[in-house]
């Protein structure tokens, strides 16, 4: 169940469950600020703890005010595309044949049928960064799991409109975000190292912070880096 608590001009939506430290997030494109807070945590307190983060909450908010962002895609010839961070100008070419993708130096070849519309091309694309995805991330669980002594029994990559990943520690299940496939892969990296602490660490309090400094000492860098990058506004998303 979720309340609201007003701070001034400022909506924060308030979700208690059963957990041990309340947690503050912002999140794109918005700014939309939540709170998930102990079940046994009352109303006031978590509102001076709102207060307490407002100079922080409208940083954040600033910062994605600011960001750069990408129009939306229409998928024409010499249209911007990204993989791994890289831009390539699409090419699309239209037969009768299996629609694909294909990199060719610095182009992406979008092989489609006669006729196909926006939505199908970009179908097409994105089930092709999803198998580029599946590819790269069992490698990175094994790497990490060998590091943490932890481990991921499944992943799933979905497009995800306010995370770049999340997991459930119950389940050791981590979901992964579509977008990730157009990043650097030391950004997937990063986001795969955040959920796998999240094994040892449910929350977001001192001790995670304290495996991310251990494991990926320039993780706070990587994590910065992601959300400086372009983001698209038919996703945000972001």
């Amino acid at each position: 169940m979720v309340t609201k608590i007003k701070l001034g001009d400022m909506v924060v939506d308030v979700v208690q469950k059963d957990i041990k430290n309340i947690h503050l997030s912002v999140y794109p494109p918005t700014g939309r600020v939540r709170i998930s807070a102990p079940l046994r945590m009352d109303v006031d307190t978590i509102r001076v703890f709102a207060i307490s983060k407002l100079g922080w909450v409208k940083k954040q908010q600033q910062k994605l005010r600011n960001q750069e962002r990408e129009s939306p895609r229409e998928f024409l010839d010499r249209e911007s595309h990204y993989f791994w961070g890289k831009r390539y100008l699409l090419k699309v070419v239209e037969k009768k044949v299996v629609p694909k993708v294909e990199l060719k130096h610095n182009t992406m070849v979008l092989h489609v049928r006669p006729g196909a519309d926006i939505e199908k091309k970009k179908s097409v694309l994105d089930e092709w960064y999803r198998l580029q995805l599946k590819e790269a991330i069992p490698p990175l669980f094994k790497k990490w799991e060998r590091h943490m002594g932890v481990t991921a029994e499944r992943f799933i990559v979905r497009k995800m409109k306010t995370k770049w990943g999340s997991c459930v520690p119950e389940t050791k299940t981590i979901r992964l975000n579509l977008e990730l496939a157009k990043k650097p892969p030391e950004c997937l990296e990063y986001i795969v190292v955040h959920e796998m602490v999240h094994l040892l660490e449910p929350t977001h309090n001192s001790r995670f912070v304290d495996f991310m400094n251990q494991y990926m000492p320039k993780w706070q860098f990587y994590r910065d880096e992601l959300n400086r990058l372009p983001v698209r506004h038919e996703n945000w998303g972001y």
